[in-house]
Protein backbone atom coordinates (compact mmCIF):
# COMPACT_ATOMS: atom_id res chain seq x y z
CA UNK A 1 0.00 0.00 0.00
CA UNK A 2 2.82 2.33 0.95
CA UNK A 3 4.67 1.53 -2.28
CA UNK A 4 1.57 2.42 -4.33
CA UNK A 5 1.28 5.77 -2.58
CA UNK A 6 4.99 6.40 -3.07
CA UNK A 7 4.68 5.55 -6.76
CA UNK A 8 1.73 7.93 -7.08
CA UNK A 9 3.68 10.69 -5.35
CA UNK A 10 6.67 10.18 -7.65
CA UNK A 11 4.35 10.30 -10.67
CA UNK A 12 2.92 13.63 -9.46
CA UNK A 13 6.44 15.04 -8.93
CA UNK A 14 7.43 13.87 -12.42
CA UNK A 15 4.32 15.50 -13.95
CA UNK A 16 4.97 18.77 -12.10
CA UNK A 17 8.59 18.76 -13.28
CA UNK A 18 7.45 18.21 -16.87
CA UNK A 19 4.92 21.03 -16.58
CA UNK A 20 7.54 23.37 -15.13
CA UNK A 21 9.99 22.45 -17.88
CA UNK A 22 7.36 23.13 -20.54
CA UNK A 23 6.45 26.47 -18.93
CA UNK A 24 10.12 27.49 -18.74
CA UNK A 25 10.61 26.59 -22.40
CA UNK A 26 7.61 28.72 -23.41
CA UNK A 27 8.83 31.64 -21.27
CA UNK A 28 12.24 31.40 -22.90
CA UNK A 29 10.64 31.39 -26.36
CA UNK A 30 8.50 34.42 -25.51
CA UNK A 31 11.62 36.38 -24.54
CA UNK A 32 13.30 35.62 -27.88
CA UNK A 33 12.96 38.06 -30.79
CA UNK A 34 11.16 36.44 -33.70
CA UNK A 35 14.31 36.21 -35.83
CA UNK A 36 16.08 34.29 -33.02
CA UNK A 37 13.31 31.73 -32.62
CA UNK A 38 14.73 28.65 -34.42
CA UNK A 39 11.31 27.10 -35.09
CA UNK A 40 10.06 30.37 -36.60
CA UNK A 41 13.11 30.53 -38.86
CA UNK A 42 12.81 26.89 -39.91
CA UNK A 43 9.10 27.13 -40.74
CA UNK A 44 9.49 30.51 -42.45
CA UNK A 45 12.29 29.37 -44.76
CA UNK A 46 10.46 26.11 -45.50
CA UNK A 47 7.19 27.89 -46.35
CA UNK A 48 9.08 30.51 -48.40
CA UNK A 49 10.73 27.85 -50.58
CA UNK A 50 7.58 25.74 -50.86
CA UNK A 51 5.58 28.68 -52.19
CA UNK A 52 8.42 29.48 -54.59
CA UNK A 53 8.17 25.91 -55.87
CA UNK A 54 4.36 26.10 -56.07
CA UNK A 55 3.92 29.65 -57.34
CA UNK A 56 6.43 29.49 -60.18
CA UNK A 57 4.15 27.16 -62.15
CA UNK A 58 0.73 27.38 -60.47
CA UNK A 59 0.32 31.10 -61.19
CA UNK A 60 0.53 30.29 -64.93
CA UNK A 61 -1.04 26.85 -64.92
CA UNK A 62 -4.33 28.05 -66.46
CA UNK A 63 -2.51 30.01 -69.16
CA UNK A 64 -0.18 27.06 -69.82
CA UNK A 65 -3.16 24.71 -70.28
CA UNK A 66 -4.71 27.09 -72.81
CA UNK A 67 -1.67 28.40 -74.71
CA UNK A 68 0.69 25.40 -74.65
CA UNK A 69 -1.62 22.38 -74.38
CA UNK A 70 -4.52 24.10 -76.23
CA UNK A 71 -7.37 23.06 -73.93
CA UNK A 72 -10.71 24.92 -74.00
CA UNK A 73 -12.52 26.16 -70.88
CA UNK A 74 -14.54 22.95 -70.46
CA UNK A 75 -11.42 20.78 -70.68
CA UNK A 76 -9.59 23.07 -68.26
CA UNK A 77 -12.53 22.63 -65.90
CA UNK A 78 -12.09 18.87 -66.15
CA UNK A 79 -8.41 19.19 -65.22
CA UNK A 80 -9.23 21.33 -62.18
CA UNK A 81 -12.08 19.02 -61.15
CA UNK A 82 -9.79 15.98 -61.27
CA UNK A 83 -7.10 17.84 -59.32
CA UNK A 84 -9.61 18.85 -56.68
CA UNK A 85 -11.09 15.35 -56.39
CA UNK A 86 -7.72 13.78 -55.66
CA UNK A 87 -6.74 16.67 -53.38
CA UNK A 88 -10.00 16.17 -51.49
CA UNK A 89 -9.11 12.56 -50.69
CA UNK A 90 -5.52 13.43 -49.82
CA UNK A 91 -6.61 16.23 -47.48
CA UNK A 92 -8.42 13.68 -45.32
CA UNK A 93 -5.38 11.39 -45.34
CA UNK A 94 -2.87 14.19 -44.72
CA UNK A 95 -4.91 15.69 -41.88
CA UNK A 96 -5.37 12.34 -40.12
CA UNK A 97 -1.73 11.29 -40.51
CA UNK A 98 -0.25 14.66 -39.50
CA UNK A 99 -2.39 14.91 -36.36
CA UNK A 100 -0.99 11.49 -35.42
CA UNK A 101 2.57 12.62 -36.18
CA UNK A 102 2.33 15.92 -34.26
CA UNK A 103 5.28 18.08 -35.38
CA UNK A 104 7.25 15.21 -36.90
CA UNK A 105 7.90 15.73 -40.61
CA UNK A 106 7.86 12.26 -42.14
CA UNK A 107 4.82 13.12 -44.26
CA UNK A 108 6.06 16.48 -45.51
CA UNK A 109 9.37 14.84 -46.52
CA UNK A 110 7.40 12.43 -48.73
CA UNK A 111 5.32 15.30 -50.12
CA UNK A 112 8.36 17.46 -50.93
CA UNK A 113 10.00 14.48 -52.66
CA UNK A 114 7.00 14.25 -55.00
CA UNK A 115 7.09 18.04 -55.49
CA UNK A 116 10.76 17.86 -56.50
CA UNK A 117 9.79 15.61 -59.44
CA UNK A 118 7.33 18.10 -60.99
CA UNK A 119 9.73 19.17 -63.79
CA UNK A 120 10.49 15.74 -65.27
CA UNK A 121 6.93 14.55 -64.67
CA UNK A 122 5.32 17.39 -66.66
CA UNK A 123 7.94 17.30 -69.42
CA UNK A 124 7.98 13.57 -70.13
CA UNK A 125 4.54 12.36 -68.99
CA UNK A 126 1.90 15.02 -68.25
CA UNK A 127 2.30 17.46 -71.18
CA UNK A 128 2.53 14.74 -73.89
CA UNK A 129 -0.56 12.97 -72.53
CA UNK A 130 -2.63 16.17 -72.29
CA UNK A 131 -1.66 17.04 -75.86
CA UNK A 132 -3.04 13.71 -77.12
CA UNK A 133 -6.85 13.69 -77.61
CA UNK A 134 -9.13 10.92 -76.43
CA UNK A 135 -8.46 8.29 -73.77
CA UNK A 136 -4.78 9.22 -73.44
CA UNK A 137 -5.70 12.77 -72.43
CA UNK A 138 -8.24 11.47 -69.91
CA UNK A 139 -5.66 9.15 -68.32
CA UNK A 140 -3.17 12.02 -68.32
CA UNK A 141 -5.63 14.23 -66.43
CA UNK A 142 -6.05 11.51 -63.76
CA UNK A 143 -2.33 10.76 -63.42
CA UNK A 144 -1.55 14.47 -63.25
CA UNK A 145 -4.21 14.98 -60.61
CA UNK A 146 -2.49 12.42 -58.36
CA UNK A 147 0.99 13.92 -58.72
CA UNK A 148 0.03 17.61 -58.61
CA UNK A 149 -2.32 17.11 -55.67
CA UNK A 150 0.08 14.95 -53.66
CA UNK A 151 3.00 17.31 -54.14
CA UNK A 152 1.37 20.73 -54.18
CA UNK A 153 -2.42 21.22 -54.07
CA UNK A 154 -3.00 19.14 -50.93
CA UNK A 155 0.65 19.51 -49.88
CA UNK A 156 0.19 23.28 -49.67
CA UNK A 157 -2.47 22.89 -46.99
CA UNK A 158 -0.31 20.38 -45.12
CA UNK A 159 2.60 22.84 -44.98
CA UNK A 160 0.27 25.51 -43.59
CA UNK A 161 -1.23 23.12 -41.02
CA UNK A 162 2.22 22.09 -39.74
CA UNK A 163 3.30 25.72 -39.51
CA UNK A 164 0.19 26.65 -37.53
CA UNK A 165 0.72 23.70 -35.18
CA UNK A 166 4.37 24.69 -34.58
CA UNK A 167 3.40 28.33 -34.00
CA UNK A 168 1.25 27.31 -31.02
CA UNK A 169 3.90 25.00 -29.58
CA UNK A 170 6.92 27.26 -30.07
CA UNK A 171 5.34 30.68 -29.57
CA UNK A 172 5.50 32.55 -32.87
CA UNK A 173 2.81 34.22 -34.96
CA UNK A 174 1.81 31.95 -37.83
CA UNK A 175 0.52 34.85 -39.94
CA UNK A 176 4.03 36.31 -40.08
CA UNK A 177 5.45 32.92 -41.06
CA UNK A 178 2.78 32.52 -43.75
CA UNK A 179 3.68 35.98 -45.05
CA UNK A 180 7.06 34.56 -46.09
CA UNK A 181 5.15 32.11 -48.27
CA UNK A 182 3.35 34.96 -49.98
CA UNK A 183 6.66 36.78 -50.42
CA UNK A 184 8.18 33.72 -52.09
CA UNK A 185 5.15 33.39 -54.35
CA UNK A 186 5.44 37.08 -55.25
CA UNK A 187 9.11 36.90 -56.14
CA UNK A 188 8.73 33.92 -58.48
CA UNK A 189 5.51 35.30 -59.99
CA UNK A 190 7.45 38.35 -61.21
CA UNK A 191 9.68 36.29 -63.48
CA UNK A 192 7.36 33.32 -64.09
CA UNK A 193 5.90 35.04 -67.16
CA UNK A 194 9.38 35.64 -68.60
CA UNK A 195 10.37 32.04 -67.85
CA UNK A 196 7.25 30.70 -69.56
CA UNK A 197 7.96 32.75 -72.70
CA UNK A 198 11.55 31.42 -72.80
CA UNK A 199 10.14 27.88 -72.70
CA UNK A 200 6.67 26.79 -71.50
CA UNK A 201 8.14 23.93 -69.43
CA UNK A 202 10.84 25.98 -67.69
CA UNK A 203 8.45 27.02 -64.90
CA UNK A 204 7.99 23.37 -63.88
CA UNK A 205 11.74 22.69 -63.75
CA UNK A 206 12.22 25.76 -61.57
CA UNK A 207 9.48 24.33 -59.34
CA UNK A 208 11.59 21.17 -58.96
CA UNK A 209 14.63 23.26 -58.07
CA UNK A 210 12.86 25.06 -55.21
CA UNK A 211 11.20 21.85 -54.00
CA UNK A 212 14.63 20.25 -53.53
CA UNK A 213 15.35 23.08 -51.09
CA UNK A 214 12.15 22.28 -49.17
CA UNK A 215 13.15 18.62 -49.02
CA UNK A 216 16.59 19.52 -47.65
CA UNK A 217 15.12 21.75 -44.92
CA UNK A 218 12.55 19.18 -43.82
CA UNK A 219 15.18 16.44 -43.71
CA UNK A 220 18.20 18.14 -42.14
CA UNK A 221 17.04 21.28 -40.27
CA UNK A 222 15.45 20.20 -37.00
CA UNK A 223 15.83 22.78 -34.18
CA UNK A 224 16.90 21.44 -30.79
CA UNK A 225 13.64 22.50 -29.13
CA UNK A 226 11.71 20.37 -31.62
CA UNK A 227 14.00 17.38 -31.01
CA UNK A 228 13.40 17.71 -27.26
CA UNK A 229 9.63 17.94 -27.67
CA UNK A 230 9.51 14.95 -30.02
CA UNK A 231 11.63 12.96 -27.56
CA UNK A 232 9.35 13.91 -24.66
CA UNK A 233 6.21 13.03 -26.61
CA UNK A 234 7.68 9.69 -27.69
CA UNK A 235 8.33 8.71 -24.08
CA UNK A 236 5.20 10.26 -22.55
CA UNK A 237 2.27 8.10 -21.50
CA UNK A 238 0.03 11.18 -21.69
CA UNK A 239 0.69 11.60 -25.41
CA UNK A 240 -2.24 9.31 -26.24
CA UNK A 241 -4.58 11.79 -24.55
CA UNK A 242 -3.43 14.62 -26.79
CA UNK A 243 -3.26 12.67 -30.06
CA UNK A 244 -6.59 12.17 -31.86
CA UNK A 245 -7.66 8.61 -32.51
CA UNK A 246 -9.06 7.41 -35.84
CA UNK A 247 -12.49 7.53 -34.20
CA UNK A 248 -11.93 11.21 -33.29
CA UNK A 249 -10.81 12.04 -36.81
CA UNK A 250 -13.76 10.31 -38.49
CA UNK A 251 -15.98 12.01 -35.92
CA UNK A 252 -15.18 15.37 -37.54
CA UNK A 253 -17.36 14.38 -40.50
CA UNK A 254 -20.23 13.59 -38.12
CA UNK A 255 -20.22 17.06 -36.55
CA UNK A 256 -23.18 19.10 -37.93
CA UNK A 257 -21.52 22.44 -37.08
CA UNK A 258 -18.50 21.52 -39.23
CA UNK A 259 -20.78 20.86 -42.23
CA UNK A 260 -22.50 24.20 -41.59
CA UNK A 261 -19.24 26.15 -41.85
CA UNK A 262 -18.16 23.94 -44.79
CA UNK A 263 -21.26 25.10 -46.69
CA UNK A 264 -20.10 28.71 -46.27
CA UNK A 265 -16.63 27.82 -47.59
CA UNK A 266 -18.16 25.79 -50.43
CA UNK A 267 -20.20 28.65 -51.89
CA UNK A 268 -17.68 31.43 -51.27
CA UNK A 269 -14.12 30.14 -51.48
CA UNK A 270 -14.84 27.40 -54.05
CA UNK A 271 -16.64 29.73 -56.46
CA UNK A 272 -13.99 32.37 -55.94
CA UNK A 273 -11.13 29.93 -56.64
CA UNK A 274 -12.77 28.81 -59.88
CA UNK A 275 -13.01 32.48 -60.87
CA UNK A 276 -9.49 33.44 -59.78
CA UNK A 277 -7.59 30.37 -60.99
CA UNK A 278 -9.50 29.23 -64.06
CA UNK A 279 -11.17 32.34 -65.48
CA UNK A 280 -9.49 35.60 -64.51
CA UNK A 281 -5.97 34.90 -65.92
CA UNK A 282 -7.29 34.12 -69.42
CA UNK A 283 -9.90 36.89 -69.21
CA UNK A 284 -7.15 39.39 -68.37
CA UNK A 285 -4.76 38.20 -71.10
CA UNK A 286 -7.61 38.21 -73.67
CA UNK A 287 -7.95 41.99 -73.25
CA UNK A 288 -4.60 42.38 -75.08
CA UNK A 289 -4.23 42.09 -78.84
CA UNK A 290 -0.87 40.36 -78.29
CA UNK A 291 -1.10 37.36 -75.93
CA UNK A 292 2.65 37.51 -75.15
CA UNK A 293 2.30 41.10 -73.92
CA UNK A 294 -0.80 40.09 -71.97
CA UNK A 295 1.02 37.17 -70.33
CA UNK A 296 4.00 39.35 -69.35
CA UNK A 297 1.70 42.07 -67.98
CA UNK A 298 -0.28 39.53 -65.98
CA UNK A 299 2.98 38.20 -64.52
CA UNK A 300 3.85 41.69 -63.28
CA UNK A 301 0.47 42.46 -61.70
CA UNK A 302 0.36 38.96 -60.25
CA UNK A 303 3.75 39.53 -58.64
CA UNK A 304 2.74 42.93 -57.27
CA UNK A 305 -0.46 41.43 -55.87
CA UNK A 306 1.43 38.71 -54.02
CA UNK A 307 3.88 41.23 -52.54
CA UNK A 308 0.83 43.07 -51.26
CA UNK A 309 -0.53 39.74 -50.00
CA UNK A 310 2.67 39.16 -48.01
CA UNK A 311 2.19 42.51 -46.27
CA UNK A 312 -1.47 41.70 -45.59
CA UNK A 313 -0.52 38.27 -44.21
CA UNK A 314 1.87 39.92 -41.74
CA UNK A 315 -0.77 42.45 -40.64
CA UNK A 316 -3.78 40.10 -40.68
CA UNK A 317 -3.11 38.50 -37.24
CA UNK A 318 -2.95 41.96 -35.64
CA UNK A 319 -6.15 43.08 -37.37
CA UNK A 320 -7.84 39.76 -36.58
CA UNK A 321 -7.01 40.20 -32.89
CA UNK A 322 -8.68 43.63 -33.02
CA UNK A 323 -11.82 42.89 -35.04
CA UNK A 324 -12.17 39.21 -34.16
CA UNK A 325 -12.15 35.92 -36.07
CA UNK A 326 -15.82 36.07 -37.10
CA UNK A 327 -15.52 39.56 -38.58
CA UNK A 328 -12.29 38.60 -40.35
CA UNK A 329 -13.98 35.61 -42.01
CA UNK A 330 -16.90 37.78 -43.06
CA UNK A 331 -14.51 40.39 -44.48
CA UNK A 332 -12.95 37.65 -46.61
CA UNK A 333 -16.40 36.56 -47.80
CA UNK A 334 -17.32 40.14 -48.72
CA UNK A 335 -14.11 40.61 -50.72
CA UNK A 336 -14.80 37.40 -52.67
CA UNK A 337 -18.25 38.37 -53.92
CA UNK A 338 -17.23 42.02 -54.43
CA UNK A 339 -14.22 41.17 -56.57
CA UNK A 340 -16.19 38.93 -58.96
CA UNK A 341 -18.98 41.50 -59.20
CA UNK A 342 -16.64 44.43 -59.86
CA UNK A 343 -15.20 42.72 -62.95
CA UNK A 344 -18.65 43.09 -64.54
CA UNK A 345 -18.41 46.87 -64.13
CA UNK A 346 -14.83 47.21 -65.38
CA UNK A 347 -15.27 45.99 -68.95
CA UNK A 348 -11.93 45.73 -70.74
CA UNK A 349 -10.18 48.48 -68.78
CA UNK A 350 -6.75 47.01 -68.01
CA UNK A 351 -6.03 49.45 -65.17
CA UNK A 352 -9.26 48.65 -63.34
CA UNK A 353 -8.83 44.91 -63.90
CA UNK A 354 -5.32 45.17 -62.47
CA UNK A 355 -6.73 46.96 -59.41
CA UNK A 356 -9.34 44.22 -59.09
CA UNK A 357 -6.54 41.64 -58.99
CA UNK A 358 -5.00 43.49 -56.02
CA UNK A 359 -8.10 42.62 -53.97
CA UNK A 360 -6.91 39.01 -53.97
CA UNK A 361 -4.34 40.01 -51.34
CA UNK A 362 -7.14 40.77 -48.90
CA UNK A 363 -9.06 37.63 -49.82
CA UNK A 364 -6.12 35.32 -49.11
CA UNK A 365 -5.20 37.00 -45.83
CA UNK A 366 -8.76 37.11 -44.50
CA UNK A 367 -9.75 33.62 -45.59
CA UNK A 368 -6.84 31.28 -44.82
CA UNK A 369 -5.73 32.74 -41.47
CA UNK A 370 -9.22 33.32 -39.99
CA UNK A 371 -10.27 29.81 -41.10
CA UNK A 372 -7.34 28.29 -39.20
CA UNK A 373 -8.02 30.45 -36.16
CA UNK A 374 -11.76 29.72 -36.26
CA UNK A 375 -11.19 25.98 -35.88
CA UNK A 376 -8.48 26.47 -33.23
CA UNK A 377 -10.85 28.78 -31.33
CA UNK A 378 -14.06 26.75 -31.34
CA UNK A 379 -12.76 23.16 -31.37
CA UNK A 380 -10.24 20.97 -29.55
CA UNK A 381 -6.77 21.98 -30.74
CA UNK A 382 -5.48 18.39 -30.79
CA UNK A 383 -7.38 18.00 -34.08
CA UNK A 384 -6.46 21.40 -35.54
CA UNK A 385 -4.80 19.95 -38.67
CA UNK A 386 -7.75 17.66 -39.41
CA UNK A 387 -10.33 20.39 -38.80
CA UNK A 388 -8.53 22.90 -41.04
CA UNK A 389 -7.86 20.41 -43.83
CA UNK A 390 -11.40 18.99 -43.71
CA UNK A 391 -13.45 22.03 -42.69
CA UNK A 392 -11.75 24.55 -44.97
CA UNK A 393 -9.65 22.85 -47.64
CA UNK A 394 -11.97 19.83 -48.03
CA UNK A 395 -14.90 22.16 -48.70
CA UNK A 396 -12.86 24.36 -51.06
CA UNK A 397 -11.55 21.45 -53.12
CA UNK A 398 -14.95 19.72 -53.06
CA UNK A 399 -16.53 22.82 -54.51
CA UNK A 400 -14.02 22.91 -57.34
CA UNK A 401 -14.85 19.29 -58.17
CA UNK A 402 -18.54 20.14 -58.36
CA UNK A 403 -18.34 23.55 -60.04
CA UNK A 404 -15.24 23.61 -62.28
CA UNK A 405 -16.65 21.69 -65.25
CA UNK A 406 -20.19 23.19 -65.29
CA UNK A 407 -18.85 26.72 -64.85
CA UNK A 408 -16.30 26.08 -67.61
CA UNK A 409 -19.14 24.89 -69.87
CA UNK A 410 -21.20 27.96 -68.90
CA UNK A 411 -18.26 30.20 -69.82
CA UNK A 412 -17.82 28.47 -73.20
CA UNK A 413 -21.53 28.59 -74.05
CA UNK A 414 -22.69 31.98 -72.67
CA UNK A 415 -19.55 34.07 -72.22
CA UNK A 416 -17.92 35.80 -69.27
CA UNK A 417 -20.68 38.34 -68.47
CA UNK A 418 -23.40 35.77 -67.73
CA UNK A 419 -20.96 33.48 -65.91
CA UNK A 420 -19.67 36.25 -63.64
CA UNK A 421 -23.22 37.42 -62.88
CA UNK A 422 -24.21 33.92 -61.74
CA UNK A 423 -21.09 33.59 -59.61
CA UNK A 424 -21.57 37.02 -58.02
CA UNK A 425 -25.17 36.22 -57.06
CA UNK A 426 -24.25 32.88 -55.47
CA UNK A 427 -21.29 34.24 -53.48
CA UNK A 428 -23.44 37.13 -52.21
CA UNK A 429 -26.12 34.70 -50.96
CA UNK A 430 -23.35 32.68 -49.27
CA UNK A 431 -22.03 35.85 -47.61
CA UNK A 432 -25.49 36.57 -46.15
CA UNK A 433 -25.61 32.94 -44.98
CA UNK A 434 -22.26 33.49 -43.25
CA UNK A 435 -23.66 36.47 -41.35
CA UNK A 436 -26.17 34.07 -39.82
CA UNK A 437 -24.17 30.90 -39.12
CA UNK A 438 -20.58 31.92 -38.28
CA UNK A 439 -20.09 31.71 -34.52
CA UNK A 440 -19.17 34.71 -32.40
CA UNK A 441 -15.69 34.63 -30.89
CA UNK A 442 -17.07 34.17 -27.36
CA UNK A 443 -19.48 31.39 -28.36
CA UNK A 444 -18.58 27.69 -27.81
CA UNK A 445 -14.88 28.32 -27.12
CA UNK A 446 -13.44 24.79 -26.80
CA UNK A 447 -9.93 25.63 -28.07
CA UNK A 448 -7.52 28.57 -27.76
CA UNK A 449 -9.40 31.83 -26.97
CA UNK A 450 -8.30 35.16 -28.39
CA UNK A 451 -5.84 37.08 -26.23
CA UNK A 452 -8.21 39.99 -25.73
CA UNK A 453 -10.84 37.63 -24.32
CA UNK A 454 -8.26 35.99 -22.05
CA UNK A 455 -7.26 39.42 -20.76
CA UNK A 456 -10.89 40.39 -20.23
CA UNK A 457 -11.48 37.15 -18.36
CA UNK A 458 -8.45 37.74 -16.12
CA UNK A 459 -9.58 41.31 -15.43
CA UNK A 460 -13.05 40.09 -14.53
CA UNK A 461 -11.60 37.44 -12.21
CA UNK A 462 -9.39 40.00 -10.48
CA UNK A 463 -12.34 42.37 -10.03
CA UNK A 464 -14.42 39.53 -8.62
CA UNK A 465 -11.65 38.59 -6.20
CA UNK A 466 -11.31 42.19 -5.03
CA UNK A 467 -15.05 42.36 -4.36
CA UNK A 468 -14.87 39.15 -2.32
CA UNK A 469 -11.96 40.56 -0.33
Amino acid sequence: MLSIKLFGLLAQVFTLAKTKQKRERKMKQRSLPMWKNPSYLQNSVGIFLFFCAYGIWWSFFRIWLKESVHLNATEVGQVYSANSLVALILLLVYGAVQDQLGIRRHLIIAVSTIAALIGPFVTFIYAPMLSTPGAVRFIGILVGAVVLSAGFIAGNSLVEAIGEKCSRKFNFVFGQTRAWGSLGYAIVALFAGVASTIHPLLIFWLGSFFAVGVLAICTFWIPQEQRELMHQEAGSTSQAATTPSLHDILGVLRMPEVWIIMAFMLFTNSFYNVFDQQMFPSYYVDQFSDSVVGTDTYAVINGVQVFLEAACMALAPIIMEKIGVRNSLLLGGFVMFARIGLVLLMGNNIYLLSADRMMHALQMSFTVLPAMRYFALHYNTKMSATLYLVGFQFASQGGQIIFSTPLGYLLDSTGSTTTFMVMTAITFIAFVYGLIIIKKDTQDVDGDPLKKHINKGMTAQMASSEQLD
